[in-house]
């Protein structure tokens, strides 16, 4: 029998009802003659709360709350990998199929499609043999970039009965049954999965690889490991969001989930007009091929974008259970945080620091923390992880403010944008002085064996210059540069040489968008070889116009546009111009050096 209640109370998305007896906690419901999708967050007695992801305008008391028996959860499955979804994982290209370029209210779509037929290779399972949850019972290729892995659900494991040959299939299709002691189970291609309840894993492993991102302040840095966490914050006009496509476009993952939680509905439009023309530069082919869209503009229902983050991670731990290295943007953790602040109003909650609710860190750090790198379950030793970079948007910059604060609690990584290198036009306008990382060290033995054993001693010196910099900074501004020693004066302009030609970077640029570590690693190398064979002539009294060459020094700072990432030999024709410099130098002023 059909459960429904009776709606006595509305305000904005929030909707009470009565007659609930039976209901559950987090049930999806459907609200209204016009049957929206909610979701109940309360219940007392027969009366419960209800969060409702459309527009409520023009419902009315006394229309009708009629059950699902589903907790809100997503579809996982072939044809997840290159779709635009909104928060509650409703594809936008079919709802614009049925209603048009204004979205109606009221619209049911499966999130996959139920109809594509997909080419299933099964794997070795056979009738009678013992199967567990997240063991791989088949694959699919669903696109040139990613291999669809089907697997057992988590929370059922028994004997394999009525298993399939390989053969096209369409995803509500029964692959085999599995007999358990609680019944027989239906194993289709996909699977259902509450977006609340972090899908279980067998064992938390510790960070060891870095998320490469192609972009050198944070590479050389401020490094994330692949299942790390990291913060973006910075006022508005601080490039939150080119950073954040940067990561999206050029992150060294298998699988981007990609969440515009809550932003302007120009820069999403961007994303969906740019992404589909972009090329993997790890094959070749569109990056789209491993790319999942979630839009959910500010012009949306809030409630939707409080959903949105929580469709996405749970994406994106599907996609890990594979093995698969993952990584999620979200933007921006604050437009979902102001989400559940009006929620929390509308509820006549007791607010808190500038009216967020109470549990707003308990939240934050829920979303965090189902990032990381696991042994996932199954019957084979696979390793996966979930790296979430989440940009914050506090108020006029304010950095102490509730979102950002409580953010810095749980990640690992705080890139902060800074605005006066905004203004400046350095891009990304990343302070290298107030961002940090905490995985420095534990990403250092790979960097060492794959990369350079020297790179973060490199990246240390670098380091060292930019800070004694700032420490000049401050005197130039009171007395001028020429009162400083040329040992100082070096100082200054090696930093500007290490922030204009190497952390100034170009998003938009054919060729220095996406910079490899190996590129990176020239380029230090470059840049502190002429430090060095500068400082060590100016230390003998040689002035510092007479070792900064202007070609010489254009050269230096060009090499990021001139050189792409498979045209290393290239450096080796600027370090011979660089030491060809300074072996005449030192020949001119050997016989005054010696007097």
């Amino acid at each position: 029998m059909d459960k429904t209640g009776e709606m006595y109370f509305i305000n904005g998305p929030v909707v009470k009802a009565k007659k609930m007896t039976g209901f559950m906690m987090h049930e999806m419901v459907l609200v209204g003659n016009v049957k929206l999708t909610g979701e109940i967050i309360s219940l007392e007695g027969d009366n419960a709360t209800i969060q409702v992801y459309e527009e409520t305008t023009g419902l009315k008391p006394g229309e009708p709350v009629s059950g699902t028996g589903d907790l809100l959860s997503v579809t996982l499955g072939p044809g997840l990998i290159g779709s635009v979804f909104d928060g509650i994982q409703r594809p936008l290209d079919v709802l614009k199929a049925q209603s048009g370029d204004f979205l109606e209210r009221g619209i049911i779509a499966n999130a996959l499609d139920m109809k594509k037929a997909w080419d299933v290779q099964m794997s070795k399972v056979k009738d009678g043999d013992e199967v567990v949850g997240g063991q791989i019972i088949a694959t699919v290729k669903e696109t040139s970039s990613v291999i669809h892995k089907i697997m057992i659900p988590p929370n059922i494991s028994g004997i394999a009965q009525n298993v399939k040959s390989s053969g096209k299939y369409t995803i509500d299709t029964s692959l085999m049954t599995v007999k358990s002691d609680d019944g027989d189970h239906e194993i289709k291609l996909y699977q259902r999965w509450p977006v609340r309840i972090p899908r279980p894993y067998i064992e938390r492993l510790a960070p060891k690889e870095p998320l490469v991102t192609g972009i050198r302040v944070i590479d050389t840095l401020f490094p994330i490991s692949k299942g790390g966490t990291a913060a973006i914050p910075g006022g508005f006009g601080t490039g939150k969001t080119v950073v954040q496509h940067q990561l999206a476009k050029w992150a060294d993952a298998d699988v981007i989930i990609y969440i515009g939680c809550g932003e302007r509905g120009n820069e999403m439009t961007e994303v969906l007009e740019e992404f589909p023309q972009l090329i993997d530069p790890r094959n070749g082919k569109p990056l789209m091929e491993r790319t999942i869209l979630i839009a959910n503009t500010s012009n949306m229902p809030v409630s939707a974008r409080e959903a949105s983050i929580y469709t996405g991670i749970t994406m994106a731990e599907y996609f890990r259970d594979m093995g698969y290295n993952v990584a999620l943007m979200a933007d921006s953790t604050s437009r979902w945080a102001e989400a559940l602040r009006e929620i929390s109003g509308r509820l006549e909650e007791m607010p808190a620091e500038e009216g967020f609710p109470p549990y707003l860190a308990s939240r934050i750090g829920d979303f965090y923390e189902r990032a990381g790198r696991a042994k996932v379950i199954g019957d084979d030793q696979r390793i996966g992880s979930v790296s979430v970079i989440g940009a914050v948007s506090p108020p006029g910059g304010d950095f102490s403010e509730p979102v950002t604060t409580g953010t810095k609690r749980f990640i690992r990584c705080f890139w902060e944008l800074d605005r006066q290198l905004a203004n400046a036009r350095h891009h990304p306008s990343i302070n290298w002085l107030d961002s940090y990382s905490e995985y420095t060290s534990e990403l250092k033995e790979w960097v060492s064996k794959n990369v350079d054993e020297k790179f973060y001693n490199m990246r240390d010196r670098f380091m060292q210059i930019l800070t004694e910099d700032d420490n000049l900074q401050q005197i130039i501004k009171l007395v001028g540069e020429d009162v400083l020693p040329d040992g100082q004066k070096l100082i200054v302009r090696v930093a500007n040489m290490i922030k204009v030609g190497y952390l100034q970077q170009d998003a938009f640029s054919d060729v220095d968008s996406n910079c490899q570590l190996k590129k990176q690693d020239e380029m230090l190398k470059i840049i502190l070889n002429y430090y060095d064979r500068a400082n060590k002539l100016v230390s003998k009294g040689v002035a510092v116009s007479e070792v900064f060459d202007e070609n010489m020094v254009n050269t230096i700072m060009r090499m990021k546009e001139n050189i792409p990432n498979d045209k290393m030999e290239a450096f080796k024709d600027i370090e011979t111009q660089i030491n060809t410099f300074f072996d005449q130098l030192d020949k001119k002023y050997q016989v005054s050096v010696e007097a």
